[in-house]
């Protein structure tokens, strides 16, 4: 079983489409296709249910997705310990945060000026996951809460937006409210890409008493905003800094207001409380 099949399919399952997997891999479709069909035969399971408009993890397919992104986050602990040494400091990331990255990576060079900083980008199940295991020092994420094993420190709310097409009824709106949007298609990425974003914004709709009028799931953030830049009909619902500046789009901010948590997030017994404090309030803008 070759890392690049497992590669391919985790991409397939986090974009839940073969054409945007074959583009974020740089590669041709039919080679995607190629490699997951020749992963599910080694293994003997359907991981995916295909359709001409949709793909869908199988039961099988979500089991082996957590033990995918386990082996891919362990073979990049191999990768990461040949060109870093002990005074490395590994940071998970999260996209939208180059800002208070920035800020982060100061103070911690600022507490100890001899630390080198690698930055690793893993899909927030897999961030969590080498980071219990100690294949990252520390790592910055939204919504996350509560992890076993895991330290969580809130560095700062972000406000939810509510992005539509700029050709959209609501675009021209300076605000506007939940319960209004719930005739128009939810268009949102699937829960397997990121758990605690997908909770928070299930709560939110929860507690607003608002029941979504569901679309297709989507995959990352950045395609989901280009998918309804694309249909006038559809919505999403993201943290303001997942957004990205596009004349397709319109960013509207929600009355009354809701945020979703920023973190950082250490291991329970991993890097010193003094560090951890210089990157929290760098994250806060303090």
């Amino acid at each position: 079983m070759e890392l690049r099949a497992l590669r391919y399919f985790v991409t397939v399952a986090e974009e839940l489409h073969f054409g945007r997997a074959a583009e974020r891999l740089h590669i041709a479709q039919p080679a995607v296709s190629q490699q997951v069909a020749r992963l599910e035969r080694e293994l003997g399971v359907r991981l995916l249910d295909r359709s001409p408009r949709t793909v869908r993890l199988t039961e099988a397919g979500a089991r082996v997705l957590d033990a995918a992104r386990e082996t891919l986050a362990s073979a990049e602990k191999v990768s990461a310990a040949a060109r870093t040494g002990p005074d490395t400091v590994r940071i998970g990331t999260a996209p939208g945060m180059a800002a208070r990255l920035e800020r982060g990576i100061d103070a911690l060079r600022e507490h100890e000026p001899g630390f080198e900083v690698v930055l690793v980008d893993l899909p927030v199940p897999a961030r969590l996951d080498a980071l219990r295991r100690g294949e990252l020092d520390l790592a910055v994420a939204r919504a996350v809460r509560h992890v076993p094993g895991v330290r969580v420190r809130q560095a700062w709310s972000e406000p939810l937006r509510v992005v539509v097409s700029a050709k959209h009824p609501m675009a021209d709106r300076e605000r506007v409210e939940l319960p209004e949007m719930a005739g128009f298609s939810l268009r949102f990425p699937a829960r397997e890409c990121d758990p605690p974003l997908h909770d928070a914004v299930t709560a939110a709709f929860r507690a607003a008493g608002v029941t979504p009028k569901l679309g297709r799931p989507t995959g990352a953030p950045q395609d989901t905003i280009v998918e309804v830049g694309s249909a006038p009909g559809s919505w999403t619902l993201l943290p303001a800094g997942l957004v990205s500046v596009s004349p397709r789009v319109r960013s509207i901010p929600l009355h009354p207001p809701l945020e979703v948590p920023g973190s950082v997030l250490t291991r329970e017994d991993g890097t010193s409380d003094g560090c951890v404090d210089a990157v929290v309030a760098a994250f806060r803008g303090d």
